[in-house]
């Protein structure tokens, strides 16, 4: 099978990646590198048993005729670029929202064209101000005015999902939604205000965790490998087109308690500090104080079941950084 994963050498999509070309399958990634990097998928292009089944093209997924080609070539399109990060879509606003609307529109419109089994990749953050638990895909969606720009991205993924949910209706287009919460791992960066890369660092390096707010705004988090065997199961199930599932998990934290256990799973001489919303990012930031996730669906529908706790997760993120920090001086030295 060809496999094509707009954004695939972002962190998620890396991943992705991998677990196709461990398949025996074929894959095409585009990636314009914003927030992707080649380092993700080096490893992979350099791998002897299956870096030749691994095609890159550095490239805008808003390039008619390259996206043309590609989707043409293709059996199935995960198309999971997109802007992230709340810090990267607050400094650029309309980049953000164009390349979530446009480019969704692009990948849909050539699926489409092709007849080709796609899955969009959507967001927690469509659900809104929510304070409720746990959020179910039939919930309504609560947001804050436009002038809060925190909302635009969430308005942006939602806008991703009724396109696609109108291709499906209008065109027959098998395009299949997911609902991500929280998604962490090795390769993740917390250069775009990813909060575990972001405290795992700061801890290593034994400088104060930065926690915004009061902290007691709860999250649950699911690791990579998890998310990638449930959006592979979703492409494989003919019974999901035109459905929306949410991909999480569902062991409920505050930031605070997450700073405190990093603190201890890294034995840190770090200290807590708490920063207001106002001071870490614009004025027009609102924050989500809950966000926890109904998987019954997706259980019910592939028997998705994340099986990696959230100790685990963070042994993971924290021995990937500490890899990472052993190889600075090494870079320096060369360069």
């Amino acid at each position: 099978m060809r496999v094509l994963i707009t954004g695939g050498a972002g962190f998620i999509g890396s991943h992705l990646a991998e677990t196709y070309l461990e398949r025996g399958d074929e894959v095409y990634v585009i990636d314009d590198l914003s927030t992707g990097a080649l380092s993700n998928i080096e490893p992979l292009r350099r791998h002897p048993r299956y870096g030749h089944r691994l095609f890159v093209h550095i490239d805008t997924i808003l390039n008619h005729d390259t996206m043309l080609e590609l989707t043409g070539t293709c059996d199935v399109v995960f198309h999971l670029a997109a802007a992230v990060g709340v810090q990267y879509i607050l400094k650029n606003p309309l980049k953000s929202i164009r390349i979530n609307v446009a480019g969704t529109e692009k990948v849909l419109e050539l699926c489409a064209k092709f007849k080709k089994r796609v899955l969009i990749t959507s967001s927690s953050e469509v659900y809104g101000k929510h304070l409720h638990a746990p959020l179910v895909e039939t919930d309504n969606i609560i947001y804050g005015p436009s002038s809060k720009f925190r909302w635009s991205y969430a308005a942006s993924k939602l806008m991703d999902e009724f396109t696609a949910l109108a291709y499906f209706r209008t065109n027959g287009l098998e395009a299949i939604i997911t609902r991500l919460f929280n998604t962490v791992g090795p390769r993740q960066t917390g250069a775009y205000g990813m909060v575990i890369p972001r405290l795992v660092c700061q801890a290593l390096n034994h400088e104060p965790l930065t926690v915004y707010g009061d902290g007691m705004q709860t999250r649950t988090f699911t690791f990579v490998k998890d998310v990638v065997d449930g959006l592979s199961a979703l492409m494989a199930c003919d019974d999901a087109a035109g459905e929306v599932f949410n991909i999480g998990g569902t062991e409920e934290i505050t930031i605070l308690d997450l700073a405190e256990r990093i603190i201890q799973a890294t034995e840190s001489r770090s200290s807590i500090q708490l920063i207001p919303y106002e001071k870490a990012y614009a004025k027009d930031f609102e924050d989500m104080q809950r966000r926890v996730p109904s998987i019954r669906k997706i259980q019910d529908r592939i028997g998705f079941q994340p099986v990696t706790d959230l100790d685990t997760i963070l042994r993971q993120v924290i021995d990937f950084q500490r890899t990472l920090m052993n190889r600075q001086p090494d870079k320096e030295t060369t360069d």
